[in-house]
């Protein structure tokens, strides 16, 4: 299992290097050693959030153009939200 968490960290940041996405905020709480990462492409965003020195167990969460929450199982749910996002801007 540890194999497809590392694999999809992987290839969610290869894909937002590829397209040009921007750190905005990054914040960790020290208690819990939980960090938060806001990334951003135009109008859309997306959350990343590990323990500290385990990315490879990080999770994300988008929204889709409605406003609904999507978590990210896949490099391809993170993939429909954005394309969907950005098909809305005229």
């Amino acid at each position: 299992m540890d194999n497809i968490s590392t694999s999809l960290h992987s290839k969610v940041h290869n894909w937002i290097d590829a397209i040009g996405f921007r750190l905005n905020t990054s914040q960790t709480n020290d208690k819990s050693m939980v960090t938060t990462r806001h990334y951003f492409f135009a109008t859309f965003n997306f959350f990343e959030r590990f323990k500290k020195n385990e990315p490879q167990h990080s999770k994300f969460l988008c929204f889709d153009v409605y406003g609904e929450k999507v978590n990210v199982k896949s490099l391809l749910d993170l993939q429909t939200a954005f394309f969907e996002n950005i098909s809305q801007l005229k």
